[in-house]
């Protein structure tokens, strides 16, 4: 019986999350990462045309308990100087436009609606934040499965099937 985790079982996995404007969706999974996960993700988030962390995201994720309003948005080239054990796209736009990004063990594909483009056709500012905060739970069930990801040297295979979680139907590994 183990009675301790050897150093690359401790290593926490570094996941950047990834999304056009790195506003919204990718903002709202680095906080869930962080609030869920911070003893097992090292969350970070950018986008490929970064536009300011959305004030309603932080506002629905305050309202969860999860304070992201110290995030900021930032451009995949700030983070791309440091070694990712896996990249998540969050949006279908991201996964056509991001240009090839190294992960050492997988790149996960999860589109979620985008909740500006939805709250774009909604009659009022409850019905806009009802938006987000569907989005935002989502986000927060996707978020959860991560803790299934593989956790140690790139050489350990993932599994077979790519799934991430067993009831996960709509992650992909790319």
């Amino acid at each position: 019986m183990r009675k301790g985790r050897s150093e690359r079982e401790k290593r926490k996995l570094r996941v950047l999350f990834l999304c056009t404007g790195n506003s919204c969706r990718s903002q709202m999974a680095e906080g869930w990462a962080r609030a869920l996960l911070g003893d097992l993700v090292e969350p970070h988030s950018a986008g490929v045309a970064p536009s300011g962390v959305d004030p309603r995201a932080v506002k629905v994720m305050a309202e969860a308990g999860v304070d992201i309003s110290r995030q900021r948005s930032k451009h995949l080239d700030e983070v791309s100087s440091l070694d990712f054990d896996f990249v998540v796209t969050l949006c279908d736009d991201t996964r056509q436009s991001c240009p090839f990004f190294p992960a050492r063990m997988g790149v996960i594909h999860r589109s979620f609606d985008d909740p500006p483009l939805l709250a774009s056709q909604a009659k009022d500012e409850e019905e806009i934040l009802d938006h987000y905060r569907r989005v935002r739970d989502e986000i927060r069930n996707f978020v959860e499965t991560l803790k299934d990801l593989p956790h140690g040297s790139p050489s350990e295979e993932p599994k077979r099937d790519g799934s991430l979680a067993p009831d996960d139907d709509h992650a992909e590994r790319v």
